[in-house]
């Protein structure tokens, strides 16, 4: 099973680039972040004539999470939003078990996690809060031991070698000493990630700015994640970085992150 994640960065202006990945990768499960749209705005038609069944969680102009599955694969068990809060609105998470004939089940999430800038208002308080329910959460789900991958743009970068320049960030939310422990707790569950257990090269980025010639320079970081239960984790073959897709015309800030499973 191929499973991919990318942060699109608004899907009605990345729908061509997203249909051409799906044409040329032939991902069997997509989890999308940062659709920008309601659930009715969603280019649904496109997705659906490319041979893959939609399951969103869509917000107006902002967050917004999906996941596609390609046919004959189906989802079901959808739940939508992160328990733990029954106040917050934000569209950051949808989960659902994938299954199909001849296929082992897996239950895979699209995660959007808050920038959680500035770091100073309530916005970091609340990314903290957004990893505590998702590692409460992803406790329950290993309590099941069957296949789990929880998929996204996490906004933190783990290490100093998941960016060009970590000097520029020890202040910013992504790299914050308090960030980056709520994700080794959340890994500490018993999890593996799946890109750093396959390339542990450093150099290796997800998102490079559009701002001061990022991309040009290599300027990148690395804050999309695929994490795998010890059942998935068994199954792990492969995983890599779709780096060309952000040169393309009008990119997304993010590339996709693709895992390849037994």
């Amino acid at each position: 099973m191929r499973i991919a994640t990318w942060n699109v960065n608004s899907i009605k202006q990345r729908v061509g680039h997203l249909v051409a990945f799906l044409d040329e990768a032939k991902p069997d499960v997509v989890c999308l972040q940062e659709l920008k749209c309601q659930d009715e705005g969603f280019p649904r038609a496109e997705i659906e004539a490319a041979g893959y069944a939609v399951e969103t969680l869509g917000q107006k102009a902002y967050n917004g999470v999906a996941l596609l599955v390609r046919a004959p694969l189906t989802l079901s068990e959808v739940r939508r939003g992160l328990p733990g809060d029954e106040t917050d609105e934000q569209a950051r998470y949808i989960e659902a078990l994938v299954s199909g004939d001849d296929v082992k089940p897996v239950r895979v999430a699209s995660i959007y996690l808050p920038n959680g800038n500035p770091v100073d208002s309530p916005k970091y308080p609340y990314k903290l809060g957004f990893l505590e329910r998702l590692r409460r959460h992803a406790r329950t789900l290993l309590e099941r031991e069957e296949a789990v991958v929880l998929a996204g743009d996490y906004n933190v970068i783990p290490e100093p070698e998941d960016a060009a320049d970590p000097a520029a960030w020890v202040s910013d939310a992504l790299f914050l000493p308090q960030t980056r422990a709520a994700f080794r707790a959340l890994l500490a569950e018993g999890f593996t990630e799946a890109l750093r257990t396959c390339d542990p090269k450093p150099g290796l980025y997800t998102f490079w700015d559009y701002q001061a010639g990022c991309w040009p320079r290599n300027q990148g970081i690395r804050i999309d994640h695929v994490l795998l239960s010890p059942q998935a984790a068994d199954w792990l073959v492969s995983a890599s970085v779709q780096k060309h897709l952000r040169g393309l015309e009008k990119p997304s800030d993010h590339v996709p992150v693709t895992v390849e499973l037994i």
